[in-house]
């Protein structure tokens, strides 16, 4: 009989919802049952494309000897940290204080009141590699509960306490040249030399520390910077991660040289990395970044979109419970879809050897350098493809995820107008819309959506900021008033619930559900924090308005992280990257005149700019609801863009080529 989660809205809650274990949600009843039955609480987070939270599954939770002893022992909450991020900070802070380290499955054990008293993560069915088994540790955290009770629930208050110290990330200081460039020579010294990236394995995609690069290159003209980024992004794009047929990048690499991924895909990954890729193509023209930007995009909108207009959380990591199935080849089988000679070609040029670089003799396909006959391997490449998609298919996670959208809706919007390419803004368009009309309830961000049914959970702070930057990145392309009315709606909430009085903001709002403390990290994950992204949203709609309010909200709150920055820089890559924006004002550029050829000549240029976070709006000069062009007309009945910095401006230019030094053009 399927389990409470039979009902979730969740597809990863729906995976376990035959489970012989009598799942819960996390609710209030969930903790009730435990204190009534008198049995500590054991929470299991996970989401959907996760491995080893499947592997987990397989050998654990689908066992019925296993889940008699959960059920026996346990109220047993299952929580998708892609829907709650807000109860898997908390519990993570635990389990990376309790044992030294984290990830998902995520395994705690809690007192009915929610107090941690044993952490970990995977633990597998039999003691394996110096760890215990998972039966072990249920046996073992029972007999505590019932032989110690005391001890244990005195290690609940101790970690209690520890979560309700306020963390410190160093002294607050103002973002300066001199602290950027610190973060910049932090990085310099973590780099791979040899393989691109800061790990040495698993490698995850730097996504934020590459963008952070590209801005400093801007400023400084930092050579060193501008190669870290050009290094990474073409190891990442020639290697397995990325997907050489069908476009888009799996989460991660297990070893050191970008060759094996863990094969999930994730929205924030491909929305983060296509802009760091069309970025570098902004400033290097480099064809490659271009055709990973278009290939990319294509992969977002053919894989990820949904029919209500919004892009799908995830692609699984397992097909058919076997990791790889769909991704992985043989050269015989590249000969059995190509024929032999074409076959022997692509095997060469993909890096498919007899012995295999993954499992089983298969290989993840490379593309170590550009083919050398481009037409054949584009034909060679669309029967690839097609090959496999007759092959099983990885399940995919269709909730529709606020802040990951708002990444999404950002990166298409601009790769859409920058490479003029329409059906990349429609996606975002569509996107923006679906969460405007859909996820904003009484005036509040909910967090998730599935099949144009809203969920429950309440926004986080990176579902506000990351919302709020793809809005206005909209605002932007579109010249259309509405997309910045929205945003400002998202911001004004913002400074309203989650504030906090030593700066920055707290990661939920004020009227959040209460849980042992109230989440605040503002160090960057596999996506930006909530911090940096709410204050680059600041920054650019302070620049597209003139609110110097808001920009002082930005600056305070940076302020906070600021040794976080010059220490610890791959923990606050976005942070940096909004720095820069800062520093450099940013630039505001508005190109005003009546449609025509000289306009878009004007306007072309323009969004080429490589100024740090410049923004840049086109329209005529009384569009509605375009602060950045009121008043700007046209100069001798010519276009005419203003730029300006810091709320000063310079003469207006009516010249394409006149506006190529001052936004930094360099194509």
């Amino acid at each position: 009989m399927p389990n409470r989660l039979a009902a979730s809205a969740s597809p990863y809650l729906l995976q376990h919802a035959d489970n012989p274990v009598d799942w819960w949600e996390w609710t209030p009843q969930a903790f009730a049952e435990a204190r009534e039955r008198d049995v500590p609480v054991l929470l299991s987070v996970g989401y959907s494309a996760c491995h080893w939270c499947h592997v987990m599954a397989h050998e654990s939770f689908e066992d019925e000897a296993t889940a008699a002893a959960m059920n026996e022992s346990f109220v047993c909450i299952k929580v998708d940290r892609e829907e709650r991020p807000d109860v898997d900070a908390v519990y993570m802070e635990a389990t990376q204080a309790m044992t030294g380290h984290g990830g998902w499955p995520m395994t705690v054990f809690l007192t009915p009141d929610a107090a941690p008293i044993y952490c970990g993560t995977y633990f597998p069915p039999e003691p394996r590699h110096g760890m215990p088994s998972f039966g072990m540790v249920l046996d073992s955290v029972h007999r505590a509960w019932r032989e110690r009770r005391t001890d244990v629930v005195e290690a609940g208050q101790r970690a209690v306490e520890h979560l309700s110290t306020p963390r410190s990330y160093g002294e607050a200081a103002p973002l300066s040249a001199e602290l950027l460039d610190a973060g910049a020579a932090a990085l310099r010294q973590s780099y791979d030399r040899e393989a691109g990236g800061f790990d040495r394995a698993p490698k995850f995609p730097p996504s934020m520390v590459l963008e952070f690069l590209l801005r400093h290159h801007s400023r400084t003209g930092d050579a060193d910077a501008l190669a870290m980024v050009e290094h990474t992004c073409e190891r990442m794009g020639r290697g397995g991660m990325y997907d050489q047929l069908g476009g888009g990048f799996a989460r991660y690499s297990v070893d050191g040289q970008w060759v094996v991924p863990h094969f999930e895909k994730m929205l924030y990954d491909n929305a983060l990395l296509l802009r760091v890729y069309l970025h570098l193509w902004r400033e290097t023209g480099s064809a490659f970044a271009r055709r990973i930007v278009v290939e990319t995009a294509d992969f977002l909108i053919r894989d990820l979109h949904t029919p209500e207009g919004g892009l799908a959380a995830a692609l699984d990591a397992d097909t058919d419970g076997v990791e790889g199935l769909t991704y992985a080849w043989t050269p015989d089988q590249l000969i059995e879809v190509l024929g032999t000679s074409d076959g022997a070609w692509a095997a060469k040029l993909l890096a498919v050897t007899p012995e295999g670089t993954f499992e089983h003799g298969t290989s993840v396909l490379q593309l170590p350098a550009d083919p050398p006959d481009p037409e054949r391997w584009a034909d060679l490449r669309g029967r690839l493809l097609s090959a496999r998609a007759s092959r099983p298919q990885p399940a995919r996670d269709d909730k529709v995820v606020a802040a990951w959208n708002g990444l999404a809706i950002a990166a298409l919007a601009e790769a859409g107008t920058l490479l003029e390419e329409p059906s990349y803004l429609e996606a975002a368009v569509g996107a923006a819309e679906l969460l405007l009309g859909l996820h904003i309830v009484d005036g509040r961000l909910r967090r998730t959506s599935r099949a144009g049914v809203v969920g429950e959970h309440a926004g986080v702070l990176e579902d506000y900021g990351d919302v709020a930057e793809g809005l206005l990145a909209l605002h932007q392309v579109t010249g259309e008033g509405r997309w910045l009315r929205a945003a400002a709606g998202l911001v004004g909430t913002v400074l309203a619930r989650f504030e906090r009085d030593e700066g920055g903001f707290f990661d939920t709002a004020d009227d959040a559900e209460p849980l042992l403390r109230r989440p605040y990290d503002p160090a960057d994950g596999p996506a930006p924090s909530g911090l940096a992204a709410m204050s680059g949203a600041l920054v650019g709609f302070a620049a597209l308005t003139g609110s110097t309010a808001n920009r002082g909200v930005a600056e305070q709150a940076l302020s906070t992280i600021a040794a976080l920055i010059a220490r610890a820089p791959r923990a606050a890559g976005w942070a940096a990257a909004v720095g820069e924006a800062m520093l450099a004002g940013p630039l505001e550029v508005a190109v005003a005149g009546r449609p025509g050829n000289r306009r878009d000549a004007m306007a072309s240029v323009a969004r080429r700019t490589t100024s740090p976070g410049a923004v840049v709006v086109v329209g005529s000069g009384d569009a509605d609801g375009v602060p950045l062009l009121a008043d700007r007309a046209e100069v001798d009945g010519r276009p005419a863009a203003y730029i300006c910095r810091n709320f000063v401006c310079q003469r207006p230019v009516t010249e394409p080529a006149e506006l190529r030094e001052p936004l930094r053009v360099r194509l």
